[in-house]
């Protein structure tokens, strides 16, 4: 292989030459080229974000740092600016107030809220006092807040006016750790009451500001202390707190920048970053310290989707950083693709026209409004983006596109393609400067990491990895291995060096005939059926075929209906089934088309009118599957289409 992006550090690790009983087979470690000279390491005199965050206060005080648009009369105007000076000070003086009441270096904070100038605050004022924020959110399912607030014992917490109602529900079985709220807001009588009763003082963002001072004298700070503890939602068991050390996320702040300023143009005070991803999740977390670091400022949606594009074409952002998710809607509307369904033109993409084609009359220079008409760099991460819908993208909206690979126990990105080279398409690039990684065989899954294509688990080490699972040392101690983290992310190695994502190692299971499917790289496959929205594919050692779950793209199967003279509301068509017939050859169409096997097949499919939600704990804040939860919500429909698929057979 010729792996011309990649860098050979340490030779591979062969079982079957005494590596060790039990052991599996590793691949050689490899370096980015463009660390070849060794990772990148934290320069000794940065210690803590909140270096990042004072030094551009002095350099850039009177430029804009957090925006927000302003409402009047109900509707949203244009973007209302606080300078760096002015985030500056609002810190300093809530980082004093924290003090005043008995929150000291180490202790724990919470946030809890959407993004907003308040939760970029709250974070500095933590940061600024060597306090360790967690942030809290509800996605995480049922009693996720509660059980956040308990296992980190968080003693304060920031909180946005229309959760304050979610704290105070469960505060009485939290009041032992949590003794202060804080609204981004104001706070009523009512709710003050409310937690006085059990003994938490609550203050609106005004009153608690006015606690503090600018000249109180700021604690020291260490690169070894935890910055946060941010709780990861996985897809079974309760939430797992990651260790994130103030060294780990500026190292990846640094690499980051590194990575800018070898294949592109880093960020600077004249660029804008568009923030609608969670700052709940290390992701915006890590792009937000990066943009604090450079001086740029920092402008929030609205936090309703459906003002997402509004809010775009409002701020005029520089810089993007998506989900294949919210990407993949933007491709959705393409024409080509529900021409293809054998839609009439004139209908095939109303939402695509109406944002992109009717604007931009097939000039990809005028395709940029659509984003604002200053984009010049888009992220993507958190999973796999499809090759068609990265290659759509890259040519309709003239911006570098890089797709990354990262997880919250890697502090964000540990692997990025490169914007600029065409071959990396596709594939999550290389690993990040700060970063070392191999495969490591999975036999029962049929992956070998020494075969001539490359397949494995992908284990990581570095200078931007997590620390452990607060008070979880039996599962730090599964993951992390003689100095490697396990991802649970099976990899294929490229000939060129860039790394791709072609499964994950739980999401395996047997067939009664003894036949492994890897489900996760079937629903993929099957997704690119342009009548789904969204599958799950199911399937067990007692069973010898697979069954699904489809939500429908609405406006196909309702052109079909109309085209099949089928009636019925959207509901209705769901639970029909010549429609169900229809989605479920059209589904092994093109799981033919594809080349799966016979038994990846599908034997029955339930339509879904409603989308796998986050209310319904189906899947994460990140959109993954959550499949223990999913099998449970539709065991009954699971049941019953064996049942159909079998009485067809006899």
């Amino acid at each position: 292989m010729a792996m011309e992006y990649l860098v050979k550090v340490g030779e591979a690790e062969d079982s079957s030459i005494g590596r060790g009983e039990g052991k599996p087979s590793a691949g050689p470690v490899y370096r980015s080229i463009y660390a070849k000279d060794g990772l990148l390491e934290l320069p000794s005199h940065l210690h803590s974000p909140w270096q990042f965050f004072s030094d551009s206060a002095a350099k850039y005080a009177n430029n804009p740092m957090l925006g927000r648009r302003k409402i009047i009369d109900s509707k949203a105007g244009s973007y209302a600016w606080l300078t760096y000076n002015q985030v500056y000070d609002s810190a300093l003086r809530i980082g004093s107030a924290m003090r005043s009441l008995g929150v000291n270096p180490g202790d724990r904070c919470g946030i809890y809220g959407s993004n907003s100038p308040q939760w970029i605050t709250a974070m500095e004022a933590c940061n600024s006092q060597a306090v360790t924020y967690v942030p809290l959110y509800d996605t995480l399912g049922a009693n996720a807040v509660e059980f956040i607030i308990n296992h980190a014992e968080v003693s304060m917490a920031f909180v946005q006016e229309n959760k304050l109602p979610a704290v105070l529900s469960c505060l009485s079985n939290c009041c032992s750790n949590l003794k202060t709220i804080i609204s981004f807001g104001d706070i009523s009588a009512l709710q003050k009451k409310e937690a006085e009763e059990l003994r938490v003082s609550c203050y609106s963002w005004e009153e608690f500001s006015q606690l503090g001072s600018l000249d109180s004298e700021l604690p020291p700070k260490q690169k070894t202390d935890i910055c946060t503890i941010m709780y990861t939602s996985g897809t079974t068991g309760e939430p797992k707190g990651v260790i994130i050390t103030n060294g780990a996320l500026m190292a990846e702040v640094l690499s980051v920048d590194h990575l800018l300023s070898q294949t592109d143009r880093v960020l600077d005070e004249e660029d804008t970053y568009f923030s609608f991803l969670p700052l709940a999740h290390i992701y915006d977390q890590v792009i937000a310290n990066y943009c604090i670091h450079k001086g740029a400022s920092i402008g929030f949606w609205q936090g309703d989707v459906r003002f997402l594009m509004e809010d775009l074409q409002e701020l005029k952002p520089t810089m993007l950083c998506g989900v294949p998710r919210v990407y993949d809607r933007i491709y959705s509307g393409n024409k080509l693709g529900n021409l293809e369904k054998g839609i009439a033109q004139a209908k095939a993409a109303p939402f695509f026209d109406k944002l992109v084609f009717e604007k931009v009359l097939g000039n990809c220079k005028q395709t940029k409004l659509a984003f604002g008409g200053r984009v010049r760099i888009l992220l993507s991460g958190a999973a796999p983006l499809p090759r068609h819908v990265e290659d759509f993208l890259r040519v309709i909206s003239c911006s570098t596109l890089s797709q990354g690979y990262g997880l919250t126990e890697s502090c964000g990105g540990c692997f990025t393609s490169i914007g600029d080279i065409y071959p990396m398409v596709g594939t999550v690039g290389v690993p990040m400067t700060t970063i070392e990684a191999r495969l490591e065989s999975v036999p029962e899954m049929g992956y070998d990491a020494l075969a001539s294509v490359p397949r494995g688990e992908i284990c990581l080490r570095g200078n931007s990895l997590f620390s452990g699972y607060h008070k979880r040392e039996d599962l730090t101690r599964e993951v992390l291995v003689d100095g490697w983290f396990h991802t649970g992310d099976i990899g294929e190695l490229q000939p060129n060096g860039a790394m791709k994502i072609i499964d994950r190692k739980k999401n395996i299971f047997k067939l009664s005939q003894g036949e492994y499917v890897a489900v996760e790289n079937l629903e993929n496959t099957y997704s690119r059926c342009p009548l789904v929205a969204s599958i799950w594919v199911y399937g067990n050692s007692f069973e010898s075929f697979l069954v699904a779950v489809v939500v429908p793209d609405k406006q196909a199967i309702e052109e079909w209906a109309k085209q099949h003279n089928v009636t019925g509301d959207y509901q209705a068509l769901c639970e029909n089934q010549k429609a169900r017939n229809y989605v479920l050859d059209e589904l092994n169409s093109t799981g033919k088309k594809h080349q799966l096997k016979g038994f990846e097949m599908l034997k029955g499919v339930h339509l879904e009118p409603v989308p796998f939600g986050i209310e319904r704990d189906l899947v994460t804040p990140t959109f993954k599957l959550k499949r223990p939860q999913l099998l449970k919500y539709y065991k009954e429909r699971v049941d019953q289409l064996y049942s159909e698929a079998k009485e067809s057979k006899a």
